[in-house]
């Protein structure tokens, strides 16, 4: 029986009508601007967000740091959690490509204030300051167990980053999985923010790509900067089409995962092994075990009956529910769960 694979919905799979929707995409080279499905996908997000131009790329780290690399000069510093994925997860990519240092802001679950991006803001009369230059918000925040940011608060943030003369970068990997949970639309993200990235090949079930939306004069920059970074596609429309698919037929779905999500999370919480499970608000679970319970060896004995996850701390495991699971591999992984031993 094939494994539960739990360890991110990265794993997803296209499903036949993607693969169809690629193997019919009208195809050009897109680093001279001439592939129709690629201009199509970005004319579309960018007018669902009612921001002014997108760029499609091939990752959401290369999306994040073009957008730190065109928000910041080398020696500026970066405000964001300690746990964000811009920092944490994309190879030191902050200091290697952008020169930039990052200040750390505190948050509960991933999620901090308008106050505190104030309070850590540098004074630009002291030369020997780094310049804070840009705050990046995190939605959902992975390590918070996919919570959801509260879109009133971001705004606060923009209005304090607008009087500082700061860029606000929303690193929207899971932001339709935030939209499903709180009813937040789009063109309220793109009122909100100065860029967002936003990864198809997450919730969204698409097998590779990301997109950057911001201003004419900023996806200009961008687009260089993308060349620089290697990320210039030849006939990348087949990649886009899934996108497009992706956006017509699995958005609205992702109210299934959180549900599924829920269930897991429930049961999770009633083992003796589990000390606590994070509020599970999409489709990320994330627990602690009990002192005498080992994540690696608890993760091992998961895989060994057939559930994939990640150990991400010494007690802590994550699991993400998405596309390719279904109330059957959800009803299997409880029955497994609950056999599960200290």
């Amino acid at each position: 029986m094939r494994a539960i694979d739990l360890r991110s919905d990265t794993v997803t799979r296209p499903t036949p009508a993607m693969r169809s929707a690629m193997a019919q995409a009208e195809l050009g080279d897109d680093v001279f601007g001439e592939d129709p499905t690629v201009n199509t996908l970005e004319e579309r997000m960018a007018a669902l967000f009612g921001m002014e131009a997108a760029l499609f790329c091939p990752s959401g780290t290369m999306t994040n740091q073009i957008a730190v690399n065109v928000h910041t000069r080398p020696g500026d510093e970066v405000l964001c959690e300690e746990g964000a994925h811009v920092y944490r997860y994309e190879g030191g990519g902050m200091m290697a490509n952008s020169g930039c240092s990052v200040k750390f802001l505190p948050a509960e679950r991933g999620r901090f204030t308008a106050e505190a991006v104030e309070a850590a803001v540098n004074d630009r009369a002291h030369a020997y300051l780094a310049n804070s230059r840009l705050v990046v918000v995190e939605n959902t925040v992975n390590r918070g167990g996919g919570t959801v940011w509260n879109i009133a608060e971001v705004r606060r943030i923009r209005t304090a980053c607008d009087r500082l003369g700061l860029g606000l970068h929303l690193d929207g990997a899971r932001l339709f999985n935030a939209m499903i949970a709180d009813g937040s639309t789009p063109a309220d993200w793109g009122r909100t923010c100065h860029s967002i990235s936003i990864c198809l090949s997450k919730g969204l079930g698409a097998p590779v790509g990301s997109v950057l939306l911001g201003t004419h004069a900023f996806i200009h920059q961008a687009r260089r900067v993308r060349k620089r970074l290697g990320g210039g596609m030849r006939q990348a429309g087949m990649l886009a089409a899934a996108g497009l698919h992706a956006m017509d037929h699995h958005v609205g779905r992702l109210a299934e995962d959180h549900l599924r999500a829920q269930r897991i999370g429930k049961i999770i919480s009633e083992q003796p092994w589990c000390a606590r499970v994070l509020p599970v608000e999409t489709n990320i679970i994330i627990y602690d075990l009990r002192p005498e319970t080992d994540a690696k060896e608890h993760v091992a004995a998961l895989a060994s009956e057939g559930v994939l996850c990640f150990a991400i701390g010494p007690r802590q495991v994550r699991m993400v529910t998405h596309l390719d699971i279904d109330d059957d591999a959800v009803d299997r992984t409880i029955t497994i769960l609950r056999k599960m031993k200290p």
